[in-house]
């Protein structure tokens, strides 16, 4: 099966809706798929590493894109 990207663009959006978002699209992609995850939350990093302890998800990467900025890249597994 070939691996499929999707991106998801949460910029502007605050706690809880980018982590309800991320849940929400890792229903719907299939295992092995990864999931870019751009977002200017604060609080959204630790909020997506405690998303990733509960459920199936592995975090590939993160970058800071500025101050404010970040971007994951996560893998269903």
């Amino acid at each position: 099966m070939k691996t499929k990207i999707h991106i998801l663009d949460l910029l502007g959006l605050k706690c809880p809706i980018p982590v309800l978002k991320i849940s929400k699209k890792f229903k719907e992609i299939n295992r092995g798929d990864i999931l870019i995850v751009n977002t200017d939350d604060p609080k959204a990093e630790k909020d997506i590493y405690e998303l990733c302890k509960n459920i199936n998800i592995k975090i590939l990467n993160k970058n800071h894109l500025n101050s404010k900025k970040m971007n994951f890249r996560l893998e269903k597994y």
